[in-house]
């Protein structure tokens, strides 16, 4: 048998199967593609989770997006974050070129123009229907991230979350965490807590008061508060398609620590709010963390435990997560080992550093009788990447190098008004639209310090009221002492007193006056 024929045979062995498939492509030896060799992802592996990388340019966006399409048209749903704002396009059927039918061609597949079902979202609320979370949600942790807090400040930050939780004080937005703050930093509570918390420091106070107002002043401080985002409008279908939603943060992308964070909030939230799902055919959600890099960038080791946590645990729930990145380094090892399907693009080593990271890459990889890796790797085309997968048994796949499918739908951004009309048309912008302020923290300790005000006026009014009565009183006996009358049984006291302790006898005394016995 033939290299080519083996090669053939390995892959149908690893990749075909009778059930449920997301179909990438067409496998590639020595330059050829051969259309016999189909690579396909096991739908049901789906919530094992995985990796995409690649170089800038490589395709990965595409790669997104054809995943997500086939995601969408088996029933799946799909979230996403759009960095750019250029993945709208889903929604609407692609237009065919000379390019498409030459590699559909290829491919053996023919290209049949689709879009599918989108729901656009926004963390400013400008370009989708207003994703929220409350301060409850996020949690110390991730607002630690957020903040960019050091541990003696998260440890703080750590203390109001667990005071605001012990005295059911609900913090929704950052209103609620500042006035929190402020009461048990040089507030009445400074003394509360002392024995059971620990003190907080004026400078550390400072420093996180600092950072709350640094994210009110950049206008995205309307993501913490309600209506707080329900993940289970993550989960639906339109004529028995997933939706694939869209989360644009093309107006924030300037701020990576708060999408990127926000996005791990929603993770959490899934898995403390979805049942245990068993072993489904097919998962319930696909979640894509784009520049995944950025989640892991300067992390705080609570911070990655955190992410590792969610990782290894909510694939029971039926969710998979697929994190996107440049270089497989990007994400930590303990991370990394949990992503069984791998889909990388051209890695180039133009440095030693790169040429660090295509060793690294490569080690990642199960070993294969039909390429070097390492140059594979650095000669892929545009479209192409090198796949390997789990299959229905849970084992690793052949290694194959793939031309993949070009998306249905359009490659970049819908038009400004067709993205605008999408917007007003859907209900979860209108449910999400405006804001809502329940009684929370910063209310019940408003009252609590307008409360202690009034009985600390009250109590000042009486003690002056007292005073007042007791310098009456004084007044009353010492205009009595005054009188004329008073004056007189005075000096005849004294008179009387004096002259018995000297042995004289007054005038009133010889006549049986007041001392007179």
């Amino acid at each position: 048998m033939s290299k080519r024929d083996q090669f053939i045979a390995a892959i149908q062995k690893s990749y075909q199967t009778d059930k449920p498939t997301i179909h990438l492509g067409s496998a590639i030896l020595d330059g050829e593609i051969l259309t016999e060799a189909k690579v396909n992802l096991p739908l049901r592996m789906m919530n094992r989770h995985g990796l995409i990388a690649g170089a800038t340019g490589s395709g990965k966006t595409r790669t997104l997006q054809v995943l997500a399409e086939q995601l969408s048209a088996a029933g799946v749903a799909v979230f996403m974050s759009d960095i750019k704002g250029d993945l709208s396009g889903i929604a609407k059927p692609g237009t065919s070129n000379k390019a498409i039918e030459e590699r559909s061609a290829v491919l053996g597949t023919p290209f049949e123009a689709k879009g599918f079902p989108v729901e656009l979202y926004s963390l400013s609320g400008e370009k989708g229907a207003q994703m929220r979370a409350t301060i409850l949600e996020f949690g110390p942790i991730l607002l630690s991230k957020i903040f960019e807090l050091n541990d003696t400040q998260s440890g703080v930050l750590a203390i109001l979350f667990k005071y605001a939780d012990d005295k059911k004080l609900p913090m929704i937005d950052l209103n609620d965490l500042k006035k929190v703050l402020s009461y048990l930093s040089d507030g009445p509570g400074a003394a509360e807590i002392k024995s059971d918390y620990g003190s907080i420091s004026a400078s550390t106070a400072g420093t996180i008061l600092r950072k709350i107002v640094a994210l009110e002043q950049q206008g995205v401080g309307t993501i913490f508060g309600e209506k707080s985002f329900d993940i289970s409008d993550l989960i639906n279908k339109v004529d028995g398609q997933g939706v694939i939603s869209l989360l644009n943060i093309s107006d924030v992308q300037d701020k990576p620590a708060l999408f990127s964070t926000f996005m791990l909030s929603l993770l959490a939230e899934i898995y403390q709010t979805l049942p245990e799902a068993g072993d489904l055919d097919k998962p319930k959600l696909v979640f894509f963390l784009d520049e995944a890099h950025l989640l892991f960038k300067d992390a705080p080791k609570a911070f990655l435990d955190q992410i590792e946590q969610v990782v290894r645990l909510i694939r029971s729930k039926g969710v998979g997560i697929f994190f996107c990145t440049q270089m497989a380094q990007d994400i930590p090892v303990s991370v990394l080992a949990q992503l069984g399907n791998r889909v990388q693009h051209v890695l180039r080593a133009f440095t030693p550093q790169d040429a660090d990271a295509l060793k690294q890459t490569v080690k990642t990889y199960p070993r294969s009788d039909f390429y070097s890796i390492d140059q594979i790797l650095t000669t892929l085309g545009i479209g192409q990447a090198l796949v390997t997968v789990l299959n229905e048994k849970g084992i690793p796949t052949e290694v194959a190098a793939t031309h993949l499918l070009p998306p249905t739908s359009i490659m970049g951004p819908m038009t400004q008004s067709d993205y605008e009309n999408q917007v007003r048309q859907s209900d979860l912008y209108l449910k999400y639209k405006d804001p809502i302020d329940p009684e929370s923290a910063y209310e019940i300790l408003t009252k609590r310090l307008e409360e202690q005000t009034r009985q600390e006026a009250k109590i000042k009014e009486e003690a002056a009221a007292a005073k007042g009565n007791g310098k009456q009183e004084k007044g009353m006996f010492e205009e009595a002492l005054a009188s004329p009358l008073a004056k007189q049984i005075g000096r005849e006291v004294v008179r009387g007193v004096f002259g018995m302790l000297f042995g004289k006898s007054t005038s009133r005394t010889k006549k049986g006056g007041l001392f007179g016995f």
